[in-house]
């Protein structure tokens, strides 16, 4: 069985040519990441521009996610070559811009002083770094390492969000976001929701006309808010780096698997994200702690995977992508199929969504169980913006997903759910062989053959709203 769960990949200095995001795809990756927290936004758009010109040269769909910094707090830049700092060493954090020294940590919030106290815990990058505040002075904070590691370009620097008094998304996040409508993006990752209203605050059109909204879970406050965070957006991604940082770090693992379950149970690609395969930043094999957190992940329910450093910056970032693939391919042939889609249906009975919804949602039920019970090779959705493909991908179906739309960014968009498989649909929706076309396409493409039997998902011209609305199990002569 092919690769089910997806892989995204950031792109960085490591992996930003054309040849090596070319790689990147062929190598697994299935959405290419590109954070705006380093870098200017016209490098951005330019990273942006060749994944798309990558994109044409295969002939197939790449996502483009774009990471919104939020009101993430940095270190000041590090020395060349990085700032060792050693367990039991006493640090100066002092508000401002400048270049961090061995000498003084700067940081770039005025409100550090007030927003950190006497006793926090203070986390540098994903958690590689800790120190205890000990001490507040008039212009500084006086910390001790409590956990030594190097510290390098411009860290991440953990402000419990609670006492954070900057807004999500910020101003400098909605112009960049801005830029990158302009340019068709698919996808948005919104960093530090602390609610629903978060979400709605980016104020872009609903996908797929705009970009599908991946609401970031790494705040106490996204944990408490959870359910109308999840139902105002279009994705959601796991942050366990900055999340571990919030809470106890014995949560962790059970807070990943109650979002991953809620998510899906409604339709929500979920990412599982951070510290993946860390050690293959600098290594050529990830650790065994990792190949098990990978199949995990897998296990939990992830749509997809995601990697920062180790294909951003990283030695060999066609390695970890191999890698990752390698090993998610291997646990989604041990996925327990059947009694995930047995939990998705029970807990999909209790929910009252939208009558447009409801009708989708009824109809991806009954795909389910038609495509099990008469074990059916492939589910053929025919979806003007990706949900139907959504809808069914949260049961998990043995079958393939194949997804055709007119839509090229609802294509785009589909590279993120679980086991789809986009095509483009070159006829109307409503024309009246389109069924005939979809599967001489799929069987043009060898995801089909002869004596398959195919479900097949559309919507009639006689629905008044755009729901799927049509169930058909076809065999194949």
């Amino acid at each position: 069985m092919p690769r089910r769960t997806k892989i995204i990949a950031t792109i960085g200095p490591a992996s930003d040519s054309e040849a090596m995001i070319k790689d990147l795809a062929e190598a697994g990756m299935d959405v290419a990441r590109i954070g705006l927290a380093h870098g200017t936004l016209d490098e951005a758009i330019e990273k942006f521009h060749r994944v798309r010109r990558v994109e044409a040269s295969l002939g197939r769909p790449i996502g483009v996610l774009v990471d919104l910094p939020g009101p993430k707090v940095r270190a000041g830049s590090m020395p060349d070559g990085g700032l060792a700092v050693d367990e039991g060493t006493r640090i100066r954090l002092t508000p401002g811009e400048e270049g961090s020294t061995e000498a003084a940590i700067r940081v770039d919030h005025e409100g550090l002083l007030d927003d950190l106290h006497v006793g926090d815990r203070v986390t540098f990058g994903d958690g590689g770094v800790m120190a205890l505040v000990e001490e507040r002075n008039h212009d500084h904070l006086q910390a001790r390492v409590t956990h030594g590691g190097l510290l390098q370009g411009r860290p991440g620097v953990h402000i419990p969000s609670d006492r954070l008094r900057i807004p999500s998304p910020t101003p400098e996040d909605l112009h960049m976001l801005d830029a990158f409508v302009e340019e068709g993006i698919d996808m948005v990752a919104l960093s530090f929701v602390r609610s629903a209203h978060d979400v709605r605050r980016v104020g872009v059109e609903p996908h797929p006309r705009g970009p599908l909204v991946i609401a970031k879970i790494e705040t106490r406050a996204a944990v408490d808010n959870l359910d109308s965070i999840i139902e105002a957006s279009g994705a959601v991604m796991i942050a366990r780096g900055d999340l571990g940082a919030e809470l106890p770090i014995e949560e962790l693992p059970h807070l990943q698997k109650r979002i991953l379950q809620r998510c899906i149970a409604v339709g929500r690609p979920a990412i599982t994200a951070t510290q993946m395969l860390e050690s293959m930043v600098t290594a050529p094999s990830p650790t065994r702690a990792e190949a098990s957190d990978i199949a995990n992940a897998v296990f939990d329910g992830s749509s997809a995977l995601m990697l920062s450093g180790e294909s951003a910056i990283g030695h060999d970032p066609v390695n970890a992508v191999a890698t990752m693939a390698r090993i998610a391919a291997r646990a989604d042939d041990e996925f327990d199929y059947d009694a995930w889609g047995a939990r998705v249906h029970a807990m999909a009975t209790t929910m009252q969504p939208s009558v447009d919804d409801t009708v989708t949602n009824s109809m991806t039920m009954a795909a389910w169980r038609a495509a099990s019970e008469s074990r059916a090779s492939a589910i053929v959705c025919i979806t003007r913006t990706g949900f139907t493909v959504r809808a069914i991908a949260r049961f998990r179906p043995q079958a393939k997903i194949l997804g055709f739309s007119a839509d090229t960014q609802a294509l785009r968009q589909i590279k993120l759910s679980w086991g789809a498989i986009p095509h483009h649909l070159g006829v109307d929706y409503h024309d009246e062989n389109v069924i005939t076309h979809v599967l001489n396409v799929a069987r043009e493409a060898g995801d089909i053959r002869r004596g398959d039997l195919v479900c097949v998902l559309s919507g009639s011209s006689d629905y008044p709203g755009q729901a799927t609305d049509s169930l058909q199990l076809i065999p194949i002569r």
